[in-house]
């Protein structure tokens, strides 16, 4: 297959998978975004949807690992980057996973400090008790969440 080829397919994926999501059939729609998701230009957000669409049938941990690699596609616009940085909150939020969600919730302020309601619930969660640490938050997811967040920040400050 020529590389137009595999744009118009990929492209053609991705708007599939875009019907598919909206109609409720998930298990489709992932498989699309996953095709599309080849396409380095369609990544950040065929990996998005697909996150979207594992958060929708409550697979919660799939659908932190979909965010992940959105926020580690090449070529996203800062709100694009906030976006799902968003969504990856809430859905660490809903595991429980306090630290990694105020740190995702940080980086939103710090890059659009208006955005939605970050900074109430960078407020809320501050003022929670710490909670004991659980198996699934180990120090190095937040690491990585880190690296990934510095390296989207460094190349929003060289876009800009």
């Amino acid at each position: 297959m020529e590389s137009s080829e595999l744009v118009v397919a990929t492209a053609e994926r991705y708007e599939r998978g875009l019907a598919l999501k909206n109609a409720g059939l998930y298990k489709s729609a992932i498989e699309q975004f996953e095709q599309a998701a080849i396409d380095p230009a369609l990544a950040l957000k065929a990996h998005a949807h697909i996150g979207l669409c594992f958060k929708l049938t409550g697979r919660y941990e799939d659908a932190v690992t979909a965010f992940r690699k959105a926020l580690t596609a090449s070529a996203g616009s800062s709100k694009e980057t906030v976006q799902i940085l968003y969504v990856l909150g809430r859905t660490l939020e809903s595991l429980g996973r306090m630290a990694e969600t105020l740190e995702a919730y940080r980086w939103i302020r710090r890059e659009d400090p208006g955005y939605r309601d970050v900074a109430d619930r960078i407020a809320q969660l501050s003022s929670r008790r710490p909670a004991p640490t659980s198996k699934m938050s180990p120090p190095a997811e937040t690491s990585w969440i880190s690296d990934v967040l510095k390296s989207w920040q460094d190349r929003l400050r060289t876009s800009k």
